[in-house]
């Protein structure tokens, strides 16, 4: 792409267009890029493109190819920093930030632009976010907001380069401690990262390397069972049974799990929360299998 003009978006490569002219749709969006750069109008303009996001396919490409809008981008990421401790964030705060981070997904699910997000180390900014522990709801809806951005490069389907990336990082511990202590959406989101990186042999190999790294899983997910027979939340119930089942790939993990597998998923516990659900009943029996001496 050609160099941008500052303070100017770049328009999508002409066989994107097709040749025609900007709709006033468009010419919305790239006002509202624009806007983007001054400190006055910048709020308005990601309150409108967030809600905007999804209308427009190339806004990843325009956010990312425009002089300077990146960096505003983390200029609003790294401006409340100093509000995480002591818990200092406020509603107003945490909107205006999430609108920021709403557009960080959007660049981080472009297939064009995921691999130029991972090679700019952008994830590694918001895991100070991930790290804060208040319950308040701006603290939460800045956790559960800036998971959707991790759980946007996991959710590909071709993301070993994601999972290799997140591997070099500290995700997988401020994950497991948002699986135990956050919100029951929060939590859902947590471990389908969990999920993602478990699915990836990379990923199932790191986990089961060693024993410290496979209890630390281990006991959270066994917590989050004991935690389930109360809460009965369904959605999470099957994340944590496909978590289950991809550990017993792993002959070793295998091995551990036949001794410590909580025993609400062995007896009949769930079974009418599953009623409904065959694909993660057959999953459950799957492990079940797996787990008997008729597997070996």
């Amino acid at each position: 792409m050609s160099t941008p003009s500052p303070g100017y978006p770049v328009i999508p490569p002409a066989h994107q267009q097709q040749h025609h002219q900007l709709t006033h749709d468009e010419a919305k969006i790239y006002a509202l890029v624009v806007d983007l750069m001054d400190l006055s109008t910048r709020e308005t303009a990601l309150l409108e493109l967030s809600k905007k996001r999804e209308q427009y396919d190339d806004l990843a490409l325009v956010l990312w190819h425009s002089f300077g809008i990146m960096a505003a981008l983390l200029q609003e990421i790294v401006s409340v920093y100093p509000l995480l401790s002591p818990p200092a964030l406020t509603a107003h705060a945490s909107n205006r930030v999430c609108n920021a981070l709403a557009l960080l997904q959007c660049v981080a699910s472009h297939s064009e632009t995921r691999q130029l997000f991972l090679n700019a180390h952008i994830p590694l900014f918001l895991y100070p976010f991930l790290n804060t522990t208040s319950k308040t709801r701006p603290f939460e809806y800045l956790r559960l907001t800036s998971l959707g951005v991790i759980g946007a490069l996991v959710k590909q389907n071709d993301n070993s380069s994601v999972i290799h990336f997140l591997l070099s990082t500290e995700i997988i511990p401020l994950c497991l401690r948002i699986m135990e202590t956050g919100s029951e959406l929060s939590k859902t989101v947590a471990i389908f990262i969990v999920q993602k990186i478990l699915l990836d042999e990379t990923g199932l190999t790191y986990i089961c390397h060693t024993y410290e790294r496979f209890y630390a899983v281990g006991t959270v997910l066994s917590n989050m069972v004991a935690q389930l027979v109360e809460s009965q939340a369904v959605r999470l119930l099957k994340h944590v049974v496909r978590c289950y089942l991809r550990l017993s790939d792993n002959l070793r993990a295998r091995e551990a799990l036949r001794a410590c597998l909580p025993e609400p998923l062995r007896d009949s516990t769930f079974s009418t929360l599953l009623k409904g659900d065959m694909v993660t009943k057959r999953c459950l029996a799957t492990l079940l299998m797996n787990l008997s001496d008729r597997a070996e």
